[in-house]
């Protein structure tokens, strides 16, 4: 029980508590902004916009860059999802949930094969291609910068990026030594599950002839 103790949590004796308290407070709203995502609520912006911030400051000391551009880029979404879901399509409705266009889906790849050569640059430009760790950070930097765009635009296949990335950042922040960071990420997966059974049933019940 002790070797397990001291696997998960044995890195945070080297830690300032502030940051401790910190890395916690993040988690903390970063399960909010998922689960009011997962119920379709505009209070994902600010509770995710709280956790984005701390995230940042806490990687950059960290220098986990391509995990701080996910959250400056998270943040920078925020402001334009808060925008989308609140901006009127007629004098009654808001931005419905819906799935992908065909430009969407182009724009998305485009967006995704973008990120993958800016994390890399990034990465060479500080020299950082040190472990693997660095090639993994580079993939799930790319399919959560796809997932935010998608989730700012209310499309059901966000929740399918969110799966994705956060199955693969589970080990891959506990390698890094942040368990409770990991943690976050194992139960953003079970929530993304839950949210895109949620809102695909959202989905066919608006497209249900009325």
């Amino acid at each position: 029980m002790k070797d397990l103790f001291d696997f998960l949590f044995q890195q945070y004796f080297e830690y300032q508590p502030t940051d401790i308290v910190l890395e916690i407070v993040a988690v903390i709203f970063g399960f909010l902004s998922v689960w009011y995502s997962k119920k379709n609520n505009i209070l994902v912006f600010p509770s995710g916009m709280i956790s984005t911030v701390i995230f940042v400051y806490l990687l950059f000391k960290w220098e986990l860059l391509g995990d701080m551009m996910i959250n400056a880029y998270y943040f920078i979404m925020s402001v334009y999802g808060w925008y989308i879901w609140t901006r009127k399509v007629d004098e009654t409705h808001v931005t419905p949930i819906s799935t992908m266009t065909r430009v969407e889906k182009k724009l998305g790849l485009l967006i995704f094969l973008l990120t993958l050569v800016f994390v890399f640059l990034v990465y060479n430009f500080f020299n950082k291609w040190g472990s693997w760790v660095a090639y993994i950070d580079t993939l799930t930097t790319a399919i959560f910068f796809v997932g935010m765009w998608l989730m700012a635009r209310r499309k059901v296949e966000n929740w399918i990026l969110w799966i994705i990335g956060d199955v693969i950042s589970v080990p891959l922040y506990l390698y890094k030594g942040f368990t409770f960071t990991s943690l976050q990420y194992f139960g953003f997966a079970i929530i993304a599950i839950f949210g895109y059974l949620a809102w695909k049933k959202s989905l066919n019940k608006n497209l249900q002839p009325v």
